[in-house]
């Protein structure tokens, strides 16, 4: 859907009065439907007005007869981006100003509606113009109903599109039609072949039929359906078999698809140039191909032809051939070029879902069951998502086990279910058929990634031997994920980016732009805050045709930590801007990796840790628990920052991800008051060439020529600084220089001797049975840190619990010599 108004082929005639009435229905009303039945010119109209105005939305309805479709439609006409909450589009315009036209409602009434009430309830500045064959019932409607044409401007109509002059004849045929501007047109397309006279007494032949019609039918009904029929049965024979079984076509359809429902290709091509003639048919010549469509009211006359003619179950099984065929032909594009291959199935959702359903539902459902199988990537990437799952479900479920179709079906419902933060649990089911199946064992690995590091690296190892290309980079992505969380950068940097190059060059966005992403976060955490802004925009943008909000959203977050770290709060916030109104306010928020993080950390860099905290609650990682204890401590609550930075050490220890646990020690020594803990952060740190982490660990250090330092290397890095001395010793020098400093204590890394003086005193305490807030009273300390200070004791003697630590320190006391039983 574009954004953009639809072309209009045909000049627009008359309808003055009626066009000065719509617009000022618009101006004092925020919902307007313009209402009236098929071929009355509702669409043209709305275009019209719509035209008048400067931030114009369009959303054709006709795409779809799926009401769960209607979100997709309006986000892609509204350029934001849908999420399976409700509210997620209204919460992205927000205050913006701009006319949305909701077109051809009525198939779709109850999902039209309920978009058109979310837009103006909760966007003050959005006024929604729809066009339905019956109002849309909510409150607030303004029903505007279409008249018929005045006869001047019904004769201007005939003559403009016949190319004849006024006569007699012609206002007689226009009275005759009712004014209807869809009867006109048809009557119209056939000048070229009958004089005025001689349409005219068709019609009236055609119009005597009707005295015999069904009653209570309404006369511009009536009018409309005579005016087709007549039409209609002008054709040529060849002419109307085509006409119906183009019936079967949803969402248009391009000449190949024609003719592979309908007879040969030159034949049906020489058909359609006839059908479009008589305007039974629309050409849209304006893309690189051109697309054919009917209007919706033709296209349900050419149906109930269909059904008439007995062959429709044919056509139907001819249909789902045809686009079998088209997606198994395009299917060697998913390994060379996924936007190429998306520019050939996207277009035919509709047509592929309705082959689909016939597929499932006939008595042999192999076909419709191979046809769900080769569009799992569609439904991984073009956000319908459940509509995915749905379908491939129904395929699962109508097929034998133990096959390869089947295994094929599994695979895609688990590549359909990543994409929702679904389970994986059909990808297994998939490796106990096929066990050496390259997808399937991929999406194994990225299952286990949040269990279990070392399985998912194994799985990833046997993916990579894959002879499928997106799988083989796809496991190398993970490979360096991987290596990034354990803080291996010089091992994750070259994996990514090979993983990168293979990914783009097949246009596999969505793990290209992941994968970008971590490239982003290694370089910042190495200090390249320049290279990692570069490799972050990329990540966007490589996300961004893909029109999925976790891509997107996962990568503007990685952009805005990068800008905020930067120093640029204002440009972190705008990238992060349409994000954050994608789940602020949310009943149930939808989940954008990294999000709830990067938002925590601007409100916690702009001096607002409040508002930090609960962004930062939103997510359970050990990376978000360290913002949350970092939160907490600014907020100035200490008792549950120690207790949140525990466990974000305990956490990150478990998963082995040392910058976590260097990020949490760093908190626990901030909140105890301990230079032991900052030198032991600041070694992990250093150990894995955190460069931009270790300046913070030695600001934490007191002594000027270590100050001196972190300004220079904040210089070096792109940071903001302060000023730099020229005697300012390298960052890597003036670590050095602190592990130098204290090394000369002597103090080792565990056993009795590791304990400083403080923890020496929680011990004794802690001996004695004192309670926690006892020992903090006379240590002048919050529990909390009691608490903080006893972990590290446990950890530096080896013991679990109090009554081992009084065990110990009761066994030194008799023998000082002794060493700590474990």
């Amino acid at each position: 859907m574009s954004a953009t108004l639809p072309p209009q082929l045909t000049p627009f005639v008359g309808r003055d009065e009626e066009l000065g009435a719509l617009a000022a229905e618009l101006a004092a009303n925020r919902l307007v439907t313009v209402a009236g039945p098929g071929g009355c010119g509702k669409t043209r109209l709305a275009l019209q007005v719509a035209g008048t105005h400067d931030d114009v939305r369009w959303a054709d309805l006709t795409a779809t007869t799926d009401g769960t479709v209607v979100p997709k439609l309006l986000a892609a006409a509204t350029d934001t981006l849908l999420t399976p909450d409700h509210g997620s589009l209204a919460r992205q315009i927000g205050d913006r100003r701009m006319l949305v036209c909701l077109d051809n409602c009525e198939h779709v009434l109850t999902a039209a509606a309920d978009a058109a009430l979310e837009l103006i309830t909760t966007c003050p500045n959005v006024t929604v113009l729809a066009t339905s064959r019956e109002p849309l019932g909510v409150p607030g409607e303004r029903v505007w109903r279409v008249p018929s044409l005045k006869a001047a401007d019904a004769v201007a109509l005939f003559q403009a599109r016949s190319g004849t002059g006024e006569t007699t004849a012609t206002s007689t045929l226009c009275a005759r039609l009712d004014g209807i501007p869809l009867a006109i047109e048809l009557a119209a397309a056939w000048s070229g072949t009958l004089s005025v006279p001689e349409i005219l007494d068709g019609l009236d032949d055609r119009f005597a039929l009707l005295v015999r019609g069904p009653r209570g039918v309404a006369a511009r009904h009536q009018t409309l359906a005579a005016s087709m029929a007549w039409s209609h049965d002008l054709l040529d024979e060849p002419d109307r078999v085509l006409f119906r079984r183009l019936g079967v076509f949803h969402g248009g359809f391009t000449l190949d698809a024609a003719a592979g429902v309908c007879g040969s290709r030159m034949a049906v091509l020489t058909g359609l140039g006839r059908l479009v003639d008589k305007s039974l048919v629309i050409a849209d010549t304006t893309g690189p191909a051109t697309r054919y469509r009917m209007l919706e009211t033709i296209r349900q006359y050419a149906l109930a032809r269909l059904a008439a003619s007995g062959e429709e179950d044919a056509i139907r099984d001819r249909h789902l051939d045809t686009f079998l065929a088209i997606v198994e032909e395009a299917a060697p594009l998913l390994g060379t070029d996924k936007d190429a291959w998306r520019a050939v199935v996207g277009p035919e959702q509709e047509n592929l879902r309705a082959a689909i359903e016939h597929g499932l539902a006939a008595e042999d459902p192999d076909r419709g069951r191979r046809l769900a199988a080769g569009l799992a990537w569609l439904w991984h990437l073009n956000g319908r998502g459940h509509e995915g799952m749905t379908l491939l479900r129904q395929a699962v479920d109508r097929g034998p086990a133990g096959t390869e179709l089947q295994a094929r079906l599994l695979t895609g419902l688990a590549l359909v279910a990543d994409t929702m933060g679904l389970d994986h649990d059909p990808a297994r089911a998939a490796l106990e058929i096929v066990p050496d199946d390259g997808l399937a064992t991929l999406l194994c690995a990225l299952g286990e990634l949040v269990r279990d590091f070392d399985t998912a690296a194994k799985l990833a190892e046997r993916a990579r031997v894959s002879e499928d290309g997106f799988v083989q980079d796809g496991a190398t992505a993970l490979l360096g994920i991987i290596a990034h969380l354990r803080d291996d950068h010089a091992v994750a940097v070259p994996l990514l980016e090979a993983a990168v190059e293979g990914l783009l060059r097949r246009r596999d966005r969505g793990v290209a732009s992941t994968a970008l992403s971590f490239l982003a976060t290694s370089a910042l955490y190495t200090g390249q805050v320049a290279r990692a802004r570069e490799l972050a925009a990329e990540g966007v943008r490589v996300a961004r045709p893909l029109e999925d909000y976790h891509r997107i959203g996962s990568a503007t977050s990685v952009l805005a930590v990068v800008e905020g770290t930067a120093g640029n709060l204002d440009e972190a916030r705008a990238v992060l801007d349409p994000m954050v109104r994608l789940v602020h306010g949310a009943e149930s928020p939808p989940f954008v990796p990294g999000l709830a993080r990067a938002v925590g950390y601007l409100h916690l860099w702009s001096g607002s840790p409040a508002e930090a905290i609960g962004w930062f609650r939103r997510e359970s990682t050990p990376t978000a628990l360290v913002g949350l204890a970092e939160a907490l401590r600014l907020a100035g609550d200490l008792d549950e920052a120690a207790e949140v930075a525990e466990r974000a050490l305990a956490a990150a220890r478990q998963a082995g991800m040392p910058k976590v646990i260097a990020d949490a020690l760093e908190q626990s020594a901030i909140l105890s008051d301990s230079a032991d803990l900052h030198h032991e952060a600041l070694a992990i740190r250093a150990e894995h060439g955190l460069w931009l982490c270790c300046v913070s660990s030695l600001e934490a250090l007191s002594g000027e020529p270590l100050q001196q330092a972190c300004e220079r290397a904040k210089r070096d890095m792109g940071l903001p600084h302060g000023p730099v001395p020229d005697n300012a010793m390298p960052l890597r020098e003036a670590i050095d220089y602190a592990r130098r400093a204290r090394g000369k204590r002597g103090r080792p890394a565990s056993g009795w001797a590791s304990l400083t003086p403080t923890e020496e005193s929680v011990v004794r305490l802690a001996a004695q049975g004192l309670n926690n807030p006892e020992i903090g009273a006379r240590l002048f300390m919050s529990r909390s840190t009691v608490k903080t200070h006893l972990s590290h004791i446990y950890a530096k003697l080896g013991v679990t619990n109090r009554t081992e630590l009084a065990a110990a320190s009761a066994d030194r006391s008799a023998a000082p010599d002794a060493p700590v039983k474990g």
